[in-house]
């Protein structure tokens, strides 16, 4: 087995280097900031990118959600928020290329523990936060956090090799709201290249967007944003200007208004962001009752989360569909039989739990039932592309249309 490890690790760390000579080590040509966390990596590389362009500079993004380049943009493509075999640098050399001054990276534990991140020069790493997902394929908490770490301490090490690094200086930002933050502070030992930031020091009527119900929703990636392109020598009034500018992005908090109901679009597929969801519409939106469409993805994935989203969603909520979302090679009616037994842990009455596999089913079963003055919540797909199936099969997906058009 350590021999099967030694060698895949090998193969994708001479993918790394074989990607980074071959487009000719592209970051050494343009600023690039990584951004890793468990939720809002996507989210805070938005807002970082508005403000920069609304400062005048040409940028490149590259998230779960899309790749752009200046002015050319599209979808990802890949299936992954940080894809290996190359992407990453040819995305890099297409920037230079474009003349894009800067550049903002997806950084995820996956690609970590397989070098994607490896011979790409940033500048500027950002740690948001950590929570428990991922956990069996890393093999626990402590292996997805060390493969976190392991990004900063890359980014900090590199600052020696000059080959690589030709100088620069390397800046770290870290949240301090989060508990897991020391492991981060630890890995740059005395380098005082450290920024803090925290979502309790930014005034909502200072830096507010578009829409007041999101910029309290958003606050910490807002927190994140701010503190950076203030560190990065960005004017007050530009940052204040992109961020009223902003509409959120694609699957993160997407509400679709109805003459009865509200119906909103989230991501939310982790317990701490689905109670976040949950909570904050409870408080915000003040709905008459909550409707959720709820499931969990499959294929062995962080099952453990099951019970407890049931959990939560019985706290919050008065009416549960439970319903496919990515089940792979499991079992869909066993997925949503884990989910049930956490609501069944609670006094939630049975009569208002309903098993629908299909899961244009059963936003139309979530519809029907919503009346005036509820919110219908459908989480875990958000802008997602695709469902997954058995057998490596998979069905074209577009949650906002799937509903606009039920």
């Amino acid at each position: 087995m350590a021999f099967t490890f030694r060698l895949k690790s090998f193969y994708y760390y001479l993918w790394a280097l074989i990607s980074a000579v071959y487009y000719r080590f592209p970051s050494n040509e343009i600023h690039v900031l990584g951004i890793t966390g468990t939720k809002g990596k996507s989210t805070t590389l938005e807002l970082v990118n508005i403000i920069f362009e609304e400062a005048g500079y040409k940028t490149a993004l590259f998230s779960s959600v899309r790749a752009k380049i200046a002015d050319r943009d599209e979808n990802n493509k890949t299936g992954n928020s940080m894809p290996g075999h190359g992407v990453l640098q040819q995305f890099l050399r297409d920037a230079v290329e474009a003349e894009c001054r800067y550049a903002f990276i997806e950084v995820t534990s996956q690609g970590v523990i397989q070098y994607r991140h490896r011979f790409i020069d940033f500048d500027w790493a950002m740690f948001l936060n950590l929570h428990k997902e991922h956990i069996e394929a890393h093999g626990g908490f402590e292996n997805y956090r060390s493969a976190k770490v392991q990004f900063f301490k890359d980014v900090h090490n590199s600052i020696k090799k000059r080959f690589w690094n030709k100088g620069k200086k390397k800046s770290f930002f870290i949240n301090i709201d989060d508990p897991e933050h020391l492991h981060f502070r630890e890995a740059l030992y005395d380098y005082d290249g450290v920024y803090f930031f925290s979502k309790d020091t930014i005034s909502k009527k200072e830096y507010a967007l578009h829409n007041p119900l999101l910029t309290e929703f958003f606050k910490e990636n807002i927190a994140a944003a701010v503190r950076y392109a203030e560190v990065m020598g960005i004017e007050k009034d530009v940052i204040k200007s992109a961020l009223s500018k902003f509409h959120g992005i694609p699957g993160r908090m997407n509400v679709i208004r109805d003459e009865k109901f509200t119906i909103v679009i989230d991501y939310a597929h982790t317990p701490d962001s689905l109670e976040k969801v949950y909570a904050f519409l409870k408080k915000n939106m003040k709905a008459k009752r909550l409707i959720a469409v709820l499931g969990s993805a499959g294929g062995g994935r962080d099952t453990w989360k099951r019970r407890v989203m049931g959990e939560i969603a019985a706290r919050y909520c008065d009416e549960i569909i439970l319903t496919d979302e990515d089940p792979y090679d499991e079992d869909p009616l066993r997925i949503m039989s884990h989910i049930k037994s956490g609501i069944m842990n609670t006094e939630f009455p049975i009569y208002k739990i309903h098993e629908i596999v299909n899961r244009k089913s059963a936003i139309r079963k979530a519809l029907i039932l919503a009346a005036k003055g509820d919110i219908v919540v459908l989480t875990g797909k958000g802008s997602e592309q695709w469902i997954h199936l058995s057998h490596g099969r998979r069905v074209l997906w577009n949650e906002e249309k799937v509903t606009e058009e039920i």
